[in-house]
């Protein structure tokens, strides 16, 4: 503005959108095409560039004068870089909601613009599928792109359609027109135009867009189309599409990554959130609460797991049984389904099946033998033993549920198939815990040199691929096969990268001596890990930090190990040598006060 507000200047005026003088608006809106804006100022055309104006003058001078004498103006501060980003941003959504005229005075007050004319030009006749004047847009365009030989990608895509329009219209001869004289002589993509050549033999439209996998002429894919012309664009030239509502999804889904105790699926839409709070999820939805004690052990219980499908719990216990519970999946709670007798010794480790039909128990270092048992029916199917000397202590299903290999630290590694007939062996290998991938071949086994390697039993290879500085007493690897989790004797629980071979995380808080203690991955995403403790606690982390979120207390005696509900995120178990097992889940009250006031509750290390 002039010192005295007497006028406008004139090149503001050239490059950006304006009010009239005194705040007086004379401004008209024009006809929109696929929403974007066209606004005039007492009749004349205004150019929207990307950039703010000096602004119209106010009525409401509060009679002041300026330095010189003249009357005041008050000049409007001029917007940087992300305010006319914010604006564009809010422009386009509210464009997409179909209030464009809110759209016309947004740009008009603020002086910016939606995009570059030649890229308004250029959407509406993509829209209106006016190839030629699109084609021709392109030649404006080039040179405000970074990437000029982008233009014969852009106009591969463009002509792509134009093709397939023709081919619907029935118009065969224009089509293949198109094809020869328009998109070969491009020599771009050979290998699509010969797929796009074959499309002249469909019989039917319907034909033709179920091979092209295309929506069919119309808005739908010229609007897709338009998104994918977008990415050669610069975001000054036009805006990627729904820019805004991808900024809040990458806003919101980064919140809940940071969630320590987001344990719920993740919801990639908006309307499920409110965008006016930060996500914060309550230690009270977390598992950290005793839900339910089981005591119908009358000893040490070492192990439990939950089966694949989450609707059974098998735990086994020094008194020589095996327990399985039946979960009620709506309250969560447990009932005992079957009891499990008839073991020479105590159950240290069990295993289920794929399908869940069967269970597989083991016993401690001096057990020979192991047994399969019938789920459903409680009958054993099959009791295996190689030899009185062999050590049966851990076992793992092949992926295929029709073999499974066992071993202990004895120097005994053997595959077998579901009537305990050895079907290979692998000599001088002191296992101590074991692992099917989920390629059906390779086996990982912890052995006595403080390593894990991997065994193939089909071409008989072995390789390294986790080496420690102390004995690995336990491992579990995470459903997508990448990461192990380690009990590492005196050391704690070591997360490892499998496919990488490198150590990722040490967790800390655990008291770990040389007992074996079993942790595992759980939660939505196997974003949690939970271990037992020779401190009688249960320690929880997120995988993605070494201090625990949650210690639970309320066990009297080291807790052996723990086991995440597969299908319930919020369902944990703890089987303890003070012969119970612990059921973890939500706070049962929902006053805040109620939920810290429980005597076995969690203790938070924030």
């Amino acid at each position: 503005m002039e010192a005295n507000g007497g006028g406008q200047d004139r090149d503001s005026e050239l490059s950006c959108r304006n009010g009239t003088q005194n705040g007086e608006s004379s401004s008209t809106v024009a006809a929109h095409s696929n929403g974007l804006i066209s606004v005039t100022n007492n009749g004349n055309a205004v150019s929207n560039n990307n950039c703010v104006a000096a602004q119209p003058a106010s009525n409401n001078n509060n009679n002041g004068s300026t330095a010189d004498g003249g009357s005041g103006v008050k000049k409007k501060k001029r917007l940087s870089q992300s305010e006319e980003d914010v604006i564009r941003l809010i422009g386009q959504h509210l464009n997409d909601l179909g209030l464009n005229q809110t759209v016309d005075l947004l740009m008009q007050e603020s002086g910016c613009r939606l995009e570059h004319p030649s890229a308004t030009k250029f959407r509406n006749h993509v829209i209106e599928g006016e190839w030629d004047k699109a084609e021709s847009d392109l030649n404006e365009l080039k040179a405000l792109m970074h990437s000029p030989s982008a233009i014969v990608r852009m106009k591969f895509l463009l002509l792509q359609q134009k093709y397939l329009e023709y081919l619907e219209d029935g118009k065969v001869l224009e089509a293949l027109q198109v094809l020869r004289a328009e998109l070969t002589p491009l020599k771009y993509n050979t290998e699509r135009i010969h797929i796009l050549s074959g499309y002249l033999m469909c019989s039917h439209a319907e034909d033709l867009r179920a091979k092209a996998e295309w929506e069919g002429k119309g808005t739908a894919s010229r609007t897709k189309l338009l998104d994918k012309l977008q990415t050669y664009l610069p975001p000054s030239v036009m805006l990627p599409p729904r820019r805004l509502q991808t900024l809040l999804k990458q806003a919101v889904e980064l919140q809940r990554e940071r969630c320590l105790y987001h344990n719920t699926k993740l919801d990639s839409g908006l309307d499920s959130v409110s965008l006016l709070l930060d996500h914060s999820c309550s230690r009270k939805q977390f598992p950290c609460y005793t839900q339910q004690i089981l005591t119908e052990h009358c000893n040490e219980v070492w192990f439990c797991k939950f089966s694949n499908d989450g609707t059974k719990l098998a735990t086994g216990s020094k008194d020589t049984t095996v327990i399985v519970w039946q979960v009620d999946m709506e309250i969560q709670q447990l009932k005992l389904m079957k009891t499990l007798e008839g073991h020479a010794y105590g159950v240290s480790y069990l295993a289920w099946s794929p399908d869940d039909a069967y269970l597989i128990a083991c016993g401690p270092d001096d057990c020979s033998e192991l047994w399969l048992w019938n789920v459903q029916t409680g009958e054993l199917r099959t009791k295996m033993s190689q030899s009185h000397e062999d050590s049966l202590t851990s076992v793992a299903w092949n992926p295929d549920g029709k073999r499974f290999v066992t071993g202990g630290q004895r120097g005994q590694f053997y595959q077998c198939d579901l009537d305990g007939n050895l079907l290979d062996s692998w000599e001088g290998v002191r296992v101590q815990c074991l692992w099917c991938l989920s390629d059906g071949r390779t086996v990982l086994a912890s052995d006595t040199h403080q390593r894990i390697r991997g065994y193939n039993f089909e071409d008989l290879t072995d390789r390294n691929i986790v080496q420690e500085d102390h004995p690995i007493m336990s491992f579990t690897v995470s459903k997508n096969g990448r990461l192990a989790l380690l009990n590492v004797a005196t050391q704690g629980v070591h997360l490892w990268d499998l496919q990488d071979r490198v150590l990722v995380r040490k967790y800390q808080g655990v008291t770990q001596g040389f007992y074996t203690i079993h942790s595992c991955f759980g939660g939505h995403n196997e974003d949690f890990i939970a271990s037992g403790s020779e401190d009688h606690k249960v320690y929880i982390w997120h995988r993605r930090s070494e201090l625990p979120i949650a210690e639970l207390t309320g066990h009297t005696r080291t807790v052996n190990c723990v086991s995440w509900n597969p299908v319930v995120p919020g369902l944990l178990a703890s089987a303890s040598d003070d012969g119970t097992i612990r059921i973890w889940g939500p706070a049962p009250f929902l006053d805040v006060q109620d939920a810290e006031g429980l005597n076995e509750c969690c203790s938070m290390d924030s």
